[in-house]
């Protein structure tokens, strides 16, 4: 895996506010840094002029370090290679022919220290880093220094030493933390709209469900009265429509994302719901009111149990109970239906029964683990969010029993942003 393989877009123009998706210019590469090696052409050509003593060694030092800073530089964009601890005993030996063209020819010999460091800034990064670059600036400047003759000023050396290798190092971490950054932005991108997705599909699955049980319930008392109470009929048609009409109010609302539930509205709602499918509804309240999003996620759990009990209960009978106490309300739904035995359950349905739920795994959140954020795993997840519980199981040897508990002062509702806004 070469530098193209390793994804490091170091270099380029974007930063924290490039929008996501835009087009990304490529990052530095490790030929971004070989165009400084022409800072060796001092010293080729007084080796070419044979102003340097032994100039086969000479070209053969010139020969090896460029060889030595060509692959560690490489190495550097190489993420296997950084993984490994060859590159690193490559840059100690880069250091080492170093030291001694520079030891044994000084003069223009002495600026292979700053590309020295270059190669150790692209490679090496912390505590090894500061080491190493303040080892390299001290010892090139008292080597710069060692001759009243040399044209090399120590001072300059040493710093040009350290500021190469540190200039590279900062710039290269800059760029890689814009790149995490940008991923990051990216990501949070995602999770937001995969969490306006489940809000919208929780929303839509408890809008729907309820709605369409309660159309399907009462077009049927409309068949069988139709016969004989025409007026009778004609109330329960009534009703369909005014059902319909606030259907399409709430799949509005919850496109936009403001709906508001209350739990006065859906107790209403749960009555005549049950009274048209033949149940016997019996609703108690107790306590101090709650505040509205307490009561309006009370108010999804009342539709979404209401709802399982006339659609699979076969139930004659439906209580339900709500106590504040304590500073915590509690919500029971309780029926006198099947319950968990009942052989009209939904094969499927992604948790949407109260049958399919018990079947399962028994009570608690932990029966409520499976169906894709739906119907009770759904309501589940959001009183989780909300410090909440929701336990469901068989009432004795028949029915089914559902309570969902919470804190009675819940302002904030994390997961619950159809409900809550």
């Amino acid at each position: 895996m070469g530098e193209k393989d390793c994804g490091m877009p170091l270099w380029g123009t974007w930063g924290p506010t490039t929008p996501i998706g835009a087009p990304q210019r490529k990052g530095p590469t490790s030929a971004t840094f070989m165009p400084w090696l022409v800072m060796g052409v001092g010293a080729l050509s007084n080796t070419l002029q044979g102003r340097t003593g032994n100039p086969w060694l000479a070209g053969a030092g010139l020969l090896v370090f460029n060889s030595l800073y060509v692959a560690v530089v490489r190495a550097a964009f190489d993420v296997r290679a950084r993984a490994a601890a060859w590159p690193y005993w490559l840059l100690g030996t880069l250091a080492a022919v170093t030291y001694a063209l520079a030891i044994g020819y000084g003069g223009s010999w002495m600026l292979f220290f700053p590309l020295m460091s270059l190669a150790g800034g692209t490679l090496l990064r912390g505590r090894p880093l500061f080491v190493f670059l303040f080892v390299a600036s001290a010892s090139a400047g008292a080597i710069a220094g060692r001759g009243n003759g040399d044209p090399w000023d120590s001072a300059t050396i040493g710093y040009g030493t350290f500021v190469s290798g540190m200039v590279t190092a900062a710039i290269l971490g800059l760029f890689a933390a814009n790149r995490q950054l940008h991923a990051t932005q990216g990501e949070l991108a995602r999770t937001a709209v995969e969490k306006e997705r489940l809000r919208f599909s929780r929303d839509l699955h408890d809008l729907l469900g309820h709605t369409l049980s309660v159309v399907v319930v009462k077009a049927e008392a409309v068949r069988r009265l139709a016969p004989r109470d025409v007026d009778a009929a004609l109330a329960q048609a009534a009703d369909i429509e005014a059902v319909g009409r606030q259907a399409l109010t709430e799949i509005r609302e919850a496109v936009t994302g403001y709906r508001q539930g209350s739990l006065t509205t859906e107790l209403d709602r749960a009555r005549s719901a049950l009274e048209a499918g033949g149940i016997e509804p019996v609703v108690r309240q107790s306590g101090p009111p709650l505040s509205p999003q307490a009561g309006a996620l009370l108010g999804w759990v009342v539709r979404e149990g209401v709802t399982n009990a006339v659609r699979h209960s076969g139930a004659t009978r439906c209580e339900i109970e709500v106590r504040v106490d304590g500073g915590r309300a509690r919500l029971t739904i309780t029926d006198d239906g099947r319950g968990p035995a009942s052989s009209h359950s939904p094969a499927g349905g992604g948790g949407a029964g109260l049958t399919r739920l018990a079947e399962d795994g028994g009570t608690g959140l932990a029966g409520l683990t499976g169906g894709g954020g739906t119907g009770l795993t759904g309501l589940a997840e959001r009183l989780a969010a909300a410090g909440g519980t929701l336990d469901a199981g068989a009432d004795g040897r028949r029915g089914f029993r559902l309570v969902a508990e919470l804190p009675e002062d819940a302002d904030v509702l994390p997961e619950v942003e159809g409900v809550s806004r």
